[in-house]
């Protein structure tokens, strides 16, 4: 074989890889379900490529056809994910340790997984720390927390009217914001102050302030939260700016530009 033909067969074989990783992507843009001629329209590819990529993906499991004769998604893509989960914590753990020694506060790294807020990490300050909701594990709707709040600020309107209106808002204190204006009013004031705040609208007593981590795939958010007595006005203009620094240290590391 030449060396451009070598060249060539190399060249197709991670061409197939990308495409079969674009396809996923492409049914997890499409909400998990999704045509083949759809799907060949989604990821500009001809429909024979397609077929012939997604007959692959079935037969591993990570792409089953349904009754319907659409694709979704398959059961072999949740291990890696669950797994890729926990993982998530450990890349970011440095970090967070530098944070809450930083601030002297508990730090806290979630991601939104479906319609929820799910805690991938967590830093204690000390032994002494208060024992709140948010631990490794816990899920949580989104709009009474700050890290929910920080991921929401980024998305369209639309799809935030779309996510509570399938979850429904329902009150976790009497400080919870229980309406999608109330809601997108405060996603507003997030935007333009650069942070979320949690006033007491998951656990009452305890206060929260959160940043997204930018330019990464998943939707991620980092915080740092403690009883209100400490998490002054004070406090939270002080701990933005190592908040956004920790999390471009954190998607850096994930991009694998650290």
């Amino acid at each position: 074989m030449s060396a451009d033909a070598t060249a060539a067969a190399k060249s197709g074989g991670v061409q197939s890889l990308e495409r079969g990783f674009a396809i996923l992507e492409t049914m997890a843009d499409a909400g998990g379900v999704i045509s083949l001629s759809q799907l060949a329209s989604d990821a500009d590819l001809p429909l024979p490529t397609i077929h012939r990529l997604v007959r692959t993906l079935v037969s591993l499991g990570y792409v089953r056809q349904e009754a319907s004769r659409q694709y979704s998604l398959g059961p072999r893509l949740i291990r890696l994910g669950e797994t890729t989960s926990r993982m998530l914590g450990r890349w970011a753990r440095p970090h967070m340790e530098q944070l809450a020694h930083e601030l002297g506060e508990s730090v806290n790294l979630a991601m939104l997984d479906g319609d929820q807020v799910v805690y991938v990490g967590q830093v204690m300050a000390s032994q002494n720390s208060m024992r709140m909701f948010t631990e490794v594990g816990r899920r949580v709707l989104p709009h009474s927390t700050g890290v929910g709040k920080a991921i929401m600020a980024g998305l369209d309107p639309d799809d935030v009217r779309a996510l509570v209106g399938r979850t429904g808002m329902p009150a976790r204190t009497q400080h919870t914001i229980t309406t999608p204006d109330g809601l997108l009013e405060e996603l507003q004031r997030t935007r333009e102050r650069g942070y979320a705040l949690d006033e007491g609208e998951q656990e009452v007593g305890v206060r929260c302030v959160a940043v997204a981590v930018p330019g990464v795939p998943q939707l991620l958010a980092l915080s740092v939260s403690g009883p209100l007595p400490r998490m002054t006005d004070e406090f939270v203009e002080r701990a933005t700016g190592p908040l956004h620094a920790a999390a471009r240290a954190i998607a850096a590391q994930m991009l694998g530009d650290a």
